[in-house]
């Protein structure tokens, strides 16, 4: 299984405003990471949707954390941005054009697999993944000099 870049660029957002205090722009994050502004624009709006972070427009706006990171699932984020319920065309729901779904046992194994997957990623919050929160803000003053 692998990521989207949209949940790949929503978590590393995540990571960079809980290493923050105060409001963060877009700019100072995606020269940090060194990606797209516009495509981190559409994943910030993403993430302000889902209620993960906070969006201000204008002057002196930015982005925040909508709570604080140790209230942030990693598997909740995952869920919210990927679309695990489609994993395989015969996944229940979608429209499925193959001809052996009566028989076969492979939808059921990859669902299994993909709940084992958000499982394990339910045992883990914003918190646990930055680890030593002040190493990341040492490293992001690095790549914003």
């Amino acid at each position: 299984m692998r990521l989207t870049t949209q949940t790949d660029y929503a978590l590393r957002t995540l990571m960079f405003l809980a290493s923050k205090e105060g409001s963060q722009t877009i700019d100072d994050i995606a020269s940090a990471y060194g990606i797209s502004k516009n495509h981190l624009m559409k994943v910030a709006q993403r993430l302000a949707s889902e209620g993960f972070i906070i969006s201000q427009r204008g002057r002196g706006g930015g982005l925040t954390l909508a709570r604080d990171p140790a209230e942030i699932n990693i598997g909740a984020v995952v869920r919210a941005l990927e679309e695990v319920s489609q994993f395989v065309e015969c996944s229940p729901g979608s429209t499925n054009n193959c001809i052996v779904t009566p028989v076969c046992g492979l939808s059921h194994m990859l669902a299994d697999a993909v709940e084992a997957f958000l499982g394990h990623l339910d045992q883990f919050t914003l918190s646990d993944a930055m680890g030593k929160r002040n190493r990341f803000a040492d490293i992001f003053e690095v790549a914003l000099a």
